[in-house]
């Protein structure tokens, strides 16, 4: 059967509604996130379920992200961390990063976030150099989408055999995976890492369709 654009919006919506339920500090951080004039770019709640779901299947004691905007993702991966665990999130922006900060500590989770102030590719040079190979159980990557190519590398050597690397907006974002190559840098960036990651023979990778398409990488 022929998923049309009404199936498709019916499937999306009855995800949401069923996996996507979400506390009252949840519901409430990006409407103040915007009004406080960062913009209206998270996940849904739908991947953050299954953000902290996966942390807990890895029983993450590391778990790197690169992308905090507003903390949205971060609350969720936090939850999902094993007892002593932690989670080094990534965010150059400021304001973006004081935000994070209040609502970690208005979450309370606080106490197991670190967020660095630069930005991805320093980042994981500089993870990989305080932690060694190995080390992270999971790395959710939801920054700059033309520089997930540039990441890969790292993030592999920074995660351990067994451990799971996730991308967001693997399948669309202000583009979609079916517009012309060459329509978008996003686009062809996301694409590039879809096909390296199913070539690569160190990882273990599915596609879900869910938002706007979630990337799932196990390390052999």
């Amino acid at each position: 059967m022929n998923m049309t654009p009404e199936r498709w919006d019916f499937t999306s919506d009855y995800i949401c509604e069923v996996f996507g339920r979400e506390d009252d500090h949840l519901r409430a951080l990006m409407p103040r996130a915007v009004e406080a004039g960062l913009p209206d770019i998270a996940v849904d709640a739908s991947v953050g379920r299954l953000l902290s779901l996966l942390a807990k299947m890895v029983d993450a004691r590391l778990v790197i992200e690169l992308g905090t905007l507003a903390g949205y993702s971060g609350i969720w991966l936090a939850r999902g961390l094993s007892e002593g665990g932690r989670l080094v999130t990534v965010e150059p922006e400021v304001t973006h990063a004081d935000f994070a900060q209040q609502s970690f500590i208005d979450a309370g989770v606080a106490d197991r976030v670190e967020i660095m102030r630069t930005t991805g590719l320093p980042a994981l040079e500089s993870l990989l150099a305080q932690h060694g190979e190995g080390a992270a159980d999971l790395i959710f990557m939801d920054a700059i989408k033309t520089e997930y190519p540039d990441y890969l590398p790292l993030a592999k050597r920074l995660l351990r055999q067994g451990g799971l690397l996730v991308f967001d907006n693997m399948l669309g974002g202000g583009w979609w995976i079916d517009d012309a190559p060459g329509s978008s840098p996003s686009r062809d960036a996301a694409d590039r890492v879809n096909h390296l990651v199913s070539d690569d023979p160190d990882l273990d990778a599915a596609c879900l369709p869910i938002r706007e398409g979630v990337l799932v990488a196990r390390k052999r």
